[in-house]
């Protein structure tokens, strides 16, 4: 039984859910967080689905006997590949999942346009599709998988010539069509907002989910009676899938402290043998998982919602 002094579970297929982090850390400054980042295997939005639930597997395993008391999957890829499978094979375990800001995007559009930028695996399942569908009625919503981000940020290339050239054709089409709100659909995306916001110009909102997420795990601490009460700031540990002085230093850059980095093995955390029974889950932001084709090639789609 887990109880309030244990610590915040988190993983990514890299670094990008530190950005989830630094919101966890403004709002739960008590908490103590572990966090894994299985840069070894980034990125995620590439993968196929069967790769993507083992290696959530396993790190989740290795989370929970490191204490986590819940698990925040802060990556929009493995929510939407194997965030019901998690909550199938550990039903002990709250797990908070993130979904793009699609709902709040379709709020504030005046154009009623509005650009998604996302992983091609996001881009391509169908939980995406689904959240298009019922929160942005009446919108047009033009996804693009942005291909490249990720790798600038697990380089630690957050702004300058690289950046511009990469968000250039992502971003230029959706101007021309209009949109006035850019949703960034994976975590990694944030630590390249002031290149993202510099090009688009300050009449376009750029949105994320980390603030929505970081309450959702307080009100599920608050709802498992596992809320730390304490006025000393909690602390942070940093595990890694990758060889950890690169990780050491870009984790430093990304939340402007220094971060060291411990590499630990979780591959020896199998999945379990026969079939689970999938449960329903529920988000921040409702949504439906469906199998996804193996392998995906994730164009750019555009979305009339009718719904």
């Amino acid at each position: 039984m887990a109880d309030a002094s244990q610590p915040i579970g988190m993983f990514d297929s890299g670094l990008g859910g530190l950005s989830v982090y630094r919101e966890i850390r403004k709002h739960l400054p008590a908490e103590d967080v572990i966090y894994y980042a299985d840069s070894a295997y980034c990125p995620y939005g590439t993968r196929t689905r069967s790769e993507i639930r083992h290696r959530c597997y396993a790190i989740s395993r290795l989370l929970i006997e490191q204490g986590a008391k819940v698990i925040v999957v802060a990556c929009n890829t493995a929510t939407s590949m194997a965030i019901d499978f998690m909550r199938a094979s550990f039903p002990q375990i709250p797990f908070v999942g993130l979904e793009p800001a699609v709902k709040p995007a379709a709020a504030i559009t005046e154009s009623g346009r509005v650009g998604v930028l996302a992983t091609p695996r996001t881009v391509s399942g169908d939980r995406l599709r689904w959240l298009i569908e019922t929160h942005a009625s009446g919108a047009e919503v033009r996804t693009t998988p942005g291909n490249g981000l990720v790798e600038l940020v697990e380089a630690g290339t957050l702004r300058g010539a690289d950046v511009v050239d990469t968000i250039r054709p992502m971003l230029e089409p959706m101007l021309d069509a209009g949109v006035d709100v850019v949703v960034l659909g994976c975590t990694h995306y944030p630590f390249l907002r002031d290149e993202i916001q510099a090009f688009v110009g300050p009449d376009v909102a750029v949105i994320d989910s980390g603030a929505a997420i970081a309450r959702r795990v307080g009100s599920v601490l608050r709802a498992n009676d596992l809320m730390l009460t304490s006025e000393l700031p909690g602390y942070f540990r940093l595990m890694t899938s990758a060889p950890e002085d690169e990780i050491s230093r870009v984790a430093s850059l990304l939340v402007d402290e220094a971060v060291p980095a411990e590499q630990v093995d979780c591959n020896g955390f199998d999945e379990p043998e026969g079939p689970i029974q999938l449960c329903e889950v529920s988000f921040a932001i409702h949504g439906s998982a469906q199998p996804v084709p193996d392998p995906v090639a994730a164009p750019s789609i555009f979305v009339q919602s009718q719904y």
